[in-house]
């Protein structure tokens, strides 16, 4: 009876690991930029090519992985506008906000 009992708890530990696992191993999709809410927010995947006239706020260098809400460090991340959906690092949104 401790076998199965102790096999039972080792199986079941391995299989809680491998869903948690499976779920942040998945490659998380990235915004598009005729998503609504990044229409919305003036989302562009490449900061160079930002409407300056419809959006004067910007600024030349001012891209996603130099802002604050920015959450990752290579050339893709997450930000926390968009949930689970990644950002391009040269992107750049209204919402940018200067890291501190």
């Amino acid at each position: 009876m401790k076998n199965s009992r102790r096999q039972f708890m080792i199986m079941s530990a391995a299989g809680a690991c491998s869903i948690a696992l499976s779920n942040t191993v998945q490659a998380q999709a990235m915004v598009a930029e005729t998503d609504p809410q990044a229409a919305a927010l003036g989302y562009v995947a490449d900061a160079t090519k930002v409407n300056k006239a419809k959006f004067p706020k910007y600024a030349a260098g001012q891209v996603c992985s130099n802002c604050a809400l920015y959450q990752g460090s290579g050339p893709t991340g997450g930000c926390s506008l968009f949930g689970a959906k990644k950002v391009a690092g040269p992107g750049w949104c209204s919402a940018w906000a200067k890291k501190a």
